[in-house]
Parts: structure tokens; sequence; C-alpha cells
């Protein structure tokens, strides 16, 4: 069936019968995102803004869109329930804190080594034992703190995107150039970094099923997805620095 032909048929449906007819895709969207977040996120309110979102993609579907509705409503679904993450950050201040402790010392490591950072200078240098510092990995991968971009201090969202319709040439340009470095800064990750890195986000496969292809427990990837989130802020950290 072509988009256009479903778009027909869609457009006889109304709004309402849409959203009933769809509903289970919203609840299967925010069980999927659930697997990729902390037990203290309300999968109700989840499910609550993937609906309006539904709504809305049922009222603003068109043929000219170049997906199926099922897809088209999908998008905005999770862009609804990812803009309900945005609004409430469940993370301390001291969370964030720590997490920006660790990779500053990672960047001072790597910049006097030139290699990746080993877990036991780190420890050694912020004065810190094993556990401590596992904690600290599993809050960074639990965290919405991954803002890359972002500078020293922010506490935003790895999920925030900005719009690049509301941004000028100047700005595009340098979230282009941040991209580019964010990619060569994974590519250098460490290998099973960089592995649970790509399961995880380019797969979409929750800490258990990555755990299962690694042979490691859920714990131990979230430690390991942690590292990969700090090493990458020290990292980028530097690139704005040059930038």
């Amino acid at each position: 069936m072509s988009v256009a032909t479903e778009y027909l048929e869609v457009s006889r449906i109304p709004a309402d019968e849409l959203v009933r007819i769809h509903a289970p895709l919203v609840r299967r969207i925010a069980y999927h995102l659930m697997g990729r977040l902390p037990a203290s996120v309300d999968v109700g309110d989840l499910i609550q803004a993937g609906m309006i979102g539904l709504l809305e993609a049922a009222r603003n579907f068109s043929p000219t869109r170049a997906a199926s509705f099922e897809t088209y409503a999908g998008i905005r679904i999770r862009g609804a329930m990812l803009d309900e993450l945005r609004k409430t950050d469940w993370t301390p201040r001291s969370v964030h804190r720590k997490v920006r402790e660790v990779a500053e010392v990672t960047r001072q490591i790597e910049n006097e080594t030139g290699a990746d950072a080993d877990d036991s200078e780190v420890m050694k240098r912020l004065g810190i034992d094993a556990l401590e510092y596992n904690q600290i990995l599993a809050d960074a991968a639990g965290a919405r703190l991954l803002s890359l971009s972002a500078p020293e201090g922010d506490e935003g969202s790895a999920i925030d995107v900005a719009d690049p319709d509301a941004q000028g040439p100047d700005a595009l340009f340098e979230r282009e150039g941040m991209r580019e470095a964010l990619a060569d800064s994974i590519d250098s990750l460490p290998e099973r970094e960089k592995l649970v890195m790509s399961l995880y986000y380019e797969q979409e496969l929750n800490l258990k099923e990555v755990g299962a292809i690694l042979g490691v427990s859920e714990s131990r990837v979230c430690q390991i997805h942690g590292q990969a989130l700090i090493r990458l802020r020290a990292r980028m950290g530097g690139w704005r620095e040059r930038a």
C-alpha cells in the first residue's frame, strides 16, 4: 500500500478512533524506553505523554510524508515521551558533580598519557575506592547528564536536541562539528565500551540484552556504559576548548 493510499484511508478515520486503534503502540514504545531508564521513572507518565503524541500524529499526518502512519506516529510518540523526560531531572546535583569530577580527572590523565585513562589511576587521583567509583559509573549511566555540547555546570540532557530550523549558520556549523567530534570520540573508545554504545544506542537493546551478548551481568553493562559516557564527556570537553 502506498503512503498516499494509506493517507486516504487514514483520513477517513476520526482522530479519536486512530488514537484508540494505535494505543497499544504507545505502551510498546513506553516499555521499550523503560528498559533503558532508571526504575524511578514512572511508565505511566511516559504513556500519558505518548498518548498526547499519538493524538497529535492523528491530527497532523500528511500524505506528503515518506512514511506510513504507524511509522510517523511512532516518531511523534517517542518524541513526546522524550519531551516528558526533559521536564523532570531525577538526578541529584551531587551525582552531576561527581561525574564531572571523574570526567575532568579522566581528561587530565588522557591528556598527560595520550592513552585511555585507567580506572585505578582515576580512583587514585580522586581518592576513592572501587565501590564508590563503580557507583559513580552506574549513576552516570542512569542519569540524564550526558550533555556533551553543554558547558561545565550545565545539567542538560543527552536527549535534548536543538531545533535546526531555529539556529543560524554559525550554530549549525558548530553543531555539525560537534557531531563529527562525537563520532570520532565514540570510534576511539576502548572496544568493549564502543560495543556497548553501539548495541545500546544504535541497536536500541536494553542493558539486560547487552549483557547477554557480552556474557556479563546487567550491572556490569551499566558500569561499562557509564564509563563510556564519562570518557566521552571528558573528550568532548576538550573539543569544546579547541572549538
